[in-house]
């Protein structure tokens, strides 16, 4: 019988990725956007640099390991998360939002080649194509409430440079991270995230933070659970597998969304977007197989 674990840490990763878009959804009303992201990721790089401390992991030994994780925590943990709070607050239709994001495996895919020296098979070409069709059919429901010509030029190219900055950041990572510890690694990418996080908070930032319960509940949420345990998860992935495979999963997290969103806001889930489930998990199972 094979061993459950390859397939519980790929299970896990994609539960934990979805709930980013429940906590954002309880926060939204109660902190400012740059605001909350400083202080999430500020709270982030603390907790991993303690368990880092505490578990002595192994920290880099020159100067070059500490600027590559922090180089592609500036991608994954700032410009990425970022851009994609700042689209949404400033008008980009949740749907839209996430099938940009649904466009990274595809991005991924074609530079691996050139960037990693990873071939992509035709296989995990057609996995990856399957997926995002998958992806598509569980947002068609909401991309068709909106109306384009109201969707703000802006806040598109902000989500669209935070898709392709996400892209970059795991490209770096697989490329210059290979053999770092995962838990340090974690611990300089946010300290990475910070540099930029913070500045852009102070200069463009209100400050609106209501500290309310729900609001402390999400923060405690984004930060333990999705930063801390879906960044080390993700870390883990790209360490051990190829980067077009490990972006594959990220066409499962709409789908796992809007379950929670049908679960705990009581949204539609209409029977397209069930089928468009099934579609995105034959698709990441194709692509995850090379």
């Amino acid at each position: 019988m094979p061993a459950p674990a390859p397939f519980l840490v790929p299970a896990l990763f994609v539960l934990i990725w979805a709930t980013g878009f429940v906590a954002a959804r309880f926060v939204a009303p109660h902190a400012e956007a740059f605001t909350f992201v400083a202080i999430r990721v500020v709270a982030v790089a603390l907790v991993l640099a303690t368990l880092a401390l505490l578990l002595r992991a192994r920290w880099p030994r020159g100067r070059t390991g500490w600027l590559h994780a922090a180089f592609a925590g500036v991608l994954m943990q700032g410009v990425y998360v970022i851009g994609v709070f700042w689209s949404v607050q400033h008008g980009l239709p949740s749907g839209i939002a996430a099938l940009v994001g649904s466009l990274q495996p595809l991005l991924t895919a074609s530079l691996a080649g050139r960037v990693l020296g990873e071939s992509v098979s035709r296989r995990r070409w057609l996995g990856i194509g399957i997926g995002f069709s998958g992806a598509l059919l569980v947002l068609a429901p909401k991309i068709g409430a909106s109306d384009p010509a109201g969707i703000p030029v802006p806040a598109l190219t902000a989500c669209l440079f935070a898709m392709v900055a996400m892209t970059g950041g795991t490209l770096w990572q697989k490329r210059h991270g290979a053999g770092a510890d995962l838990l340090s690694n974690a611990a300089i990418q946010f300290a990475g995230a910070v540099l930029l996080a913070v500045p852009i908070a102070l200069l463009f930032g209100t400050g609106g933070f209501d500290a309310s319960t729900p609001l402390w509940l999400g923060l405690a949420w984004s930060v333990l659970v999705n930063s801390v345990g879906g960044i080390l998860l993700l870390l883990m992935l790209i360490k051990r597998g190829a980067v077009a495979g490990v972006a594959s999963l990220l066409f499962l997290v709409p789908p796992v969304s809007a379950v929670m969103a049908y679960l705990l806001f009581e949204e539609s889930l209409a029977p397209v977007q069930m089928s468009g489930m099934a579609i995105a998990t034959l698709g990441v199972a194709l692509a995850s197989r090379g």
